[in-house]
């Protein structure tokens, strides 16, 4: 089964590489292609993975290439991890908006919509491809904005492509923990948007434990979301949120604590990933060895800003592993094998949320089998939520229709639309700012 990777040779590649690695089951990818534009971060990537292959008999054969085309042709899976304007892009992003007093974060806000403006047209060229090159191919989007960028693709793939994301398999998999209750055993009702969602309940054994977790504020204090948001909170909201509504919900001591840290997220990214891809190049230096202490220190830092304002302290050690190659493993398996399983997807709709069309991106738990991903029924969302979700879906149809267009009005009202936005003025700033320092934004007339 072949696997082509678009983004190959990104930075978090040898994670899924990883997880091949532990399939031995029949009917396992066995010929991964990575594709990127930059052959320099191939041939880096293509080393780790090498040395992670090391001693592994049979492992996935490995190709790479810089023809678009010829990755996609005959794929069975695709998985698309793209960064359109790389990390320099997105500190761009972040210093932009934050210029003008507001988040520049990568999917939230200002930020996400400079990100989903250069990344749609892309992503609708890559679903266009593929449909031609290899339509009976699955698309897993692990590309942000997730829930956009997966709604731009599948009005192109249908439901053959699929977003997928990390943040409420870790929110779940700590909730489930505090509880004392096996992730793998538990029910999570999640609903939302990607990055704008809330945990309802967790059901272990048909009972729902959520309620004991929320009426305890030393067990509710006691885990990342907790320390991050507050028990007084959460117990007000009867939910736990994703860990990005942290930027809603505490806006301004976010904005604040980025235009004071002494690097913001994607310059230091830019500047620590850097720094391995040089390191890889030196002759005789371990490439694996580069990449896992990039990698630890990367998690350690995720959401710093965010923690640093709750006082919430240092990430858990069993937060640091990641978890969306975990997902992506887990869906293709379901797909290839008919391994029926349960996921928190990003999918159409399909009428599960009454408040959205059915073409509507959501994420949300989904049984998938041979056919896919199928949402399943969830309750209504309260008030509070509602909005918030409707608010930001109207923005994503407003960047949509801007990436179709190429119109620069629609560019600004997806910017004044968005709640963390808080003037016209501000949003035709930003459009004029991003627009100057991201060339591909020059569509926008």
């Amino acid at each position: 089964m072949k696997l082509t990777i678009l983004g190959g040779g990104g930075f978090r590649v040898p994670l899924v590489y990883g997880a091949l690695l532990t399939d031995r089951a029949e009917g396992r990818v066995t010929r991964v292609v990575l594709h990127d534009l930059d052959a320099g971060r191939l041939s880096a990537v293509t080393r780790v993975l090498a040395e992670q292959a090391a001693g592994v008999p049979d492992a996935p054969e490995v190709t790479a290439t810089t023809d678009l085309d010829e990755a996609l042709r005959g794929a069975d899976f695709v998985f698309s991890a793209i960064r359109v304007g790389g990390l320099e892009g997105r500190a761009n992003d972040e210093r932009v908006a934050l210029a003008e007093g507001v988040l520049g974060q990568e999917t939230v806000g200002a930020g996400g919509i400079a990100y989903g403006l250069r990344t749609v047209p892309v992503a609708v060229d890559i679903a266009r491809r593929v449909a031609r090159l290899a339509p009976d191919a699955w698309v897993i989007n692990f590309t942000n904005p997730a829930g956009l960028v997966t709604e731009a693709m599948s009005r192109h793939l249908g439901d053959r492509v699929i977003g997928i994301c990390d943040s409420p398999v870790g929110l779940g998999r700590r909730i489930a923990r505090v509880l004392g209750a096996n992730p793998k055993e538990a029910w999570i009702d999640y609903v939302g948007l990607n990055h704008l969602g809330w945990v309802r309940g967790l059901r272990v054994a048909g009972r729902d434990e959520l309620p004991r977790l929320l009426a305890d504020p030393d067990l509710l204090g006691s885990f990342e979301e907790g320390k991050l948001f507050g028990t007084e909170w959460l117990q007000s909201l009867g939910a736990i949120p994703n860990e990005y509504l942290h930027y809603y919900y505490f806006n301004r001591e976010s904005v604040r604590a980025y235009q004071h840290a002494e690097k913001t997220r994607g310059a230091f990214l830019r500047d620590q990933q850097a720094h391995f891809y040089e390191q890889v190049a030196r002759p005789g230096a371990s490439a694996l060895q580069a990449w896992e202490r990039t990698r630890a220190e990367r998690e350690a830092t995720y959401m710093a800003e965010n923690r640093e304002t709750a006082g919430a302290g240092e990430r858990e050690a069993d937060d640091l592993s990641g978890g969306y190659e975990k997902v992506a493993i887990a869906l293709m398996r379901a797909i290839a094998r008919d391994e029926r399983t349960t996921l928190i997807l990003n999918v159409r709709n399909r009428g599960t949320l009454s408040v959205l069309d059915t073409e509507a991106v959501i994420e949300v738990p989904c049984l998938v089998d041979a056919n896919g991903a199928h949402p399943v029924a969830v309750d209504p969302l309260p008030g509070h939520a509602t909005g918030l979700v409707c608010a930001v879906k109207a923005v994503e149809r407003e960047v949509l229709a801007a990436a179709e267009s190429g119109d620069r009005a629609t560019a600004v009202k997806a910017f004044a639309l968005h709640p963390l936005v808080d003037s016209v003025n501000v949003a035709r700033r930003l459009v004029e700012g991003y627009t100057a320092v991201h060339p591909g934004l020059a569509y926008l007339r």
